[in-house]
């Protein structure tokens, strides 16, 4: 599979951002790849020709905007960009605290929202582009235990379902993918926040479960990230990009369930819910 578009990719270290990056130098792109460290990005990607490696915070929009020019300035161009920085905050709602909570939407919601405002101009003035935003199976479905990392990816769905709209018109397309469960490093030890400050008794067997739940589901996943980013590459050449691109069986079980579950809701509460309108 080749391409032979400008990539910028977040998160490029490890897990889906790593593979996507190996397929795309595989492939012949030229890629600009950020992680929190040069040494760390290099140590698993390599060192390649058409590898652009950037240490990037991406909670500082000034960092991302250098980054974003110096892509466009080493390839000359800039065609996808792809959001995949962030993490798993898993945790009962009421345990977390607010610092956690906002570290992760710093990542996960507001990281993301750098690295689009500041890659548009560029797209907007070359009217084209391709605009891949992670969020996940839980941006459209709230599972227990997962409240905050949930509400994030949420951000990040709405965010861009309704910035297709916006950016329609330059010929700049937007996927929200939302993978299931994919065997990558995602809910191993250091990069899975698990963090109960505040531990409360009624709500102990709920978090051993998922606890257990974590564990058992680490490494045994049955997702296959090459799977997916050969995917992802596909639609980049494609006249008609998917918007909400569900990933893996187990993603498209969870969406079904939920649209059956609304559209159930839906018929139930109709009559009184349209009677509301004025007279």
């Amino acid at each position: 599979m080749i391409s032979t578009k400008v990539w910028f990719v977040t998160g490029a270290s490890k897990g889906m951002g790593l593979t996507l990056v190996k397929k795309l130098l595989a492939g012949g792109a030229k890629v600009a790849a950020t992680s929190r460290t040069v040494a760390e990005l290099e140590h698993a990607a390599g060192r390649h020709e058409h590898l652009l490696p950037i240490q990037l915070d991406l909670s500082d929009e000034q960092e991302v905007k250098e980054a974003i020019s110096a892509t466009i300035e080493h390839f000359g161009s800039l065609d996808v960009v792809v959001n995949n920085a962030g993490y798993g905050q898993v945790g009962i709602f009421e345990e977390i605290s607010d610092e956690y909570a906002r570290r992760n939407f710093e990542v996960n919601v507001f990281g993301t929202f750098n690295v689009v405002r500041q890659a548009l101009p560029q797209l907007r003035q070359q009217r084209s582009g391709h605009i891949i935003n992670f969020s996940s199976t839980a941006g459209f479905y709230g599972f227990g235990g997962s409240s905050i990392y949930a509400a994030s990816k949420f951000a990040v769905d709405g965010m861009s379902e309704a910035l297709a709209q916006d950016v329609q018109p330059f010929g700049i397309h937007v996927t929200a993918v939302k993978p299931g469960y994919f065997r990558t490093n995602f809910l191993s030890k250091g990069s899975m926040g698990v963090n109960a400050t505040n531990p409360i008794e009624d709500y102990k067997a709920q978090r051993e479960a998922q606890e257990a739940a974590v564990s058992a589901y680490d490494n045994n996943q049955p997702g296959d990230p090459e799977k997916a980013v050969d995917l992802l590459i596909r639609i980049t050449d494609s006249p008609n990009p998917p918007l909400h691109l569900f990933l893996g069986k187990d993603a498209y079980e969870v969406a079904r369930n939920k649209i059956a579950i609304v559209q159930k809701e839906l018929e139930a509460w109709e009559s009184d819910a349209t009677a509301t309108d004025f007279s």
